[in-house]
């Protein structure tokens, strides 16, 4: 049977008549109602579920667009918010990842609970996947213990020029989306729910397109060459298991399944690579520009042989490809261009937002980048200008929240159904309201002479009536 290609907004359409109405008017728990209510078949048009043994957006093919933020928690957040907001998150993202809007109350005084740009938009392959950054291991949530050994501090690289305020960050959100809007929606969302105890530190948009004829292999970075051409296959259960998630045996027991995410922006200096001869360019690299073909080969997928390029070319010096260590070294590339403009020199301020996951940094990626900052050949036209590190926890269920093995579980809440009541998610760290007082069981007294009497009588104040004057 044919599904109806279902939108935000014709979803919100048939609210007013149908079974939403009734979602719409609940004083209470609004998301996870609807979260619970929506059916996953609604929008079988590029809906990534969010929930399993490991988040999405880590070895889900990689969608056109990226929303990468950073976020810092607010000074005074406790534990018992920051696991509340964590909640708030996903309950957001079951629906965001489904096209689904965020139900609105519909009060007078009250702004709408989706911002609305999407509501003509598909789910769009949407994925939303959360870190947590080595500065929440400190002393204000008690996490110091519980820090893995592996969430170590990127060191100082030879030729970083970082910028402190495009680093770093206690949380970590990656939205992805075939469509800009989706992406920059989902991002939008969470850090609107995140007031109060976080705000966004920096966020990175970036684009990936892909060829226009899928047989012409992996898609192209701005400097022209073809890009992950010798990335990990992500479908290849074995290999991630080797390289990306954590193994129970790793420690600690509550990251078992998740894994690191390493950003790093890297500014491509246009200009000097744009005056460089084609050879130059390929020798730097160590393939050929037209088809990605290693040095000796005639296709993008054969073999590299290093020692038909030059010694600092980028691709020998990744990969050196000495057997089980330089496999084992091997990272889940998931990298986007970005431009942003011109930078402060007029030049432009473009170049790749580079992401990657893998099962320990400090075998992988430090020790790549380290071999690299010291001997890559392309160093001489990029600079490294921002950096992070988090761990990725788990995946969760339907019925919990990334962090959930680190934090616990959310204590139940206490609602009271109140039509009048104000409908926004309680304050983080306000007490539970009351449950409501139990019915009478004894029936009322029997009426006296046609009247009830009062538990207590009250005074009655008689007006008199001003006195008839004649005419």
């Amino acid at each position: 049977m044919d599904i109806p290609h279902i939108t935000r907004r014709s979803l919100i359409a048939s609210a007013v008549t149908g079974g939403a109405a009734a979602l719409l008017a609940q004083p209470a728990g609004l998301i996870e109602k609807a979260a619970a209510a929506a059916d996953p078949a609604c929008d079988p048009h590029g809906a990534v579920s969010p929930f399993g043994i490991h988040q999405a957006g880590i070895a889900t093919p990689a969608p056109e667009h990226l929303q990468l933020a950073a976020f810092d928690l607010v000074a005074g957040t406790t534990r018992a918010q920051l696991i509340e907001l964590l909640q708030e998150w996903q309950n957001a993202i079951s629906l965001l990842t489904r096209g689904l809007p965020l139900p609105d109350a519909a009060l007078p005084d009250e702004a709408p609970a989706d911002t609305g740009e999407a509501l003509s938009q598909r789910a769009d392959h949407l994925t939303i996947t959360i870190g947590f950054g080595p500065s929440l291991f400190d002393d204000r949530f008690g996490l110091a213990s519980q820090r893995p050994a592996a969430l170590v501090d990127l060191p100082a690289f030879t030729g970083d020029a970082l910028v402190p305020t495009r680093s770093g960050g206690d949380l970590s959100v990656q939205c992805c989306s075939d469509t800009r809007l989706v992406a920059e929606h989902g991002l939008r969302t969470l850090a609107r729910m995140a007031a109060g105890r976080a705000v966004v530190r920096w966020v990175q948009a970036g684009f990936n397109e892909p060829p226009s004829n899928p047989a012409d292999g992996s898609g192209r970075n701005l400097f022209g060459f073809k890009d992950g051409t010798a990335n990990l296959d992500s479908s290849d259960a074995a290999r991630m298991a080797r390289n990306v998630w954590v193994d129970p045996a790793d420690g600690p027991a509550w990251l078992a399944g998740g894994t690191y995410q390493v950003y790093r922006r890297v500014v491509m200096i246009m200009k000097t690579w744009d005056e460089s001869v084609l050879s130059e360019q390929e020798d730097v690299m160590g393939r050929r520009r037209a088809t990605g073909a290693p040095f000796g080969g005639t296709r993008e997928t054969d073999p590299v042989r290093s020692e038909l390029m030059p010694l600092t070319a980028h691709v020998r010096v990744a990969n050196p490809r000495t057997g089980t260590d330089s496999e084992n070294e091997r990272i889940l590339r998931r990298g986007y261009s970005f431009h942003d403009g011109l930078a402060a020199d007029g030049s432009f301020d473009a170049g790749l937002a580079f992401i990657a996951y893998q099962r320990d940094p400090r075998r992988q990626f430090i020790t790549m980048q380290t071999r690299l900052a010291a001997n890559d050949a392309l160093n001489e036209y990029i600079t490294h200008t921002a950096s992070a590190i988090f761990v990725i926890p788990p995946g969760t269920t339907a019925t919990g929240y990334v962090g959930e093995t680190l934090l616990g579980a959310v204590p139940p809440r206490v609602t009271v159904p109140n039509p009048a009541a104000d409908l926004r998610p309680p304050t983080p760290g306000a007490p539970a309201p009351a449950p409501p007082a139990a019915a009478p069981t004894t029936p009322p007294a029997a009426p006296t002479k046609g009247r009830v009497v009062p538990p207590k009588r009250r005074k009655v104040i008689k007006r008199r009536r001003p006195k008839r004057t004649g005419a």
